[in-house]
């Protein structure tokens, strides 16, 4: 599913992989070798992010189409 949530992706020497983040979905990250690899995987993850909520009857945020905060 495509969604319209900000997305951050950085490098992590730490993890030496890509990090991509959701932040409007607390928790919802994926890395990857490639920052295509972490957004895949991200993107999969807000899928059962979503699922998980709606399967417990929580709360899913709307995307809020813009920039969260600048750095």
């Amino acid at each position: 599913m495509m969604h319209k949530y900000e997305i951050i992706i950085y490098w992590s020497d730490e993890d030496a992989a890509f990090v991509a983040e959701i932040p409007e979905l607390p928790g919802c990250h994926a890395h990857g070798s490639t920052q295509q690899e972490a957004l895949d995987n991200v993107s999969e993850a807000a899928d059962l992010w979503i699922e998980t909520a709606r399967e417990f009857g929580d709360p899913v945020p709307q995307p809020k189409g813009r920039r969260l905060m600048f750095a």
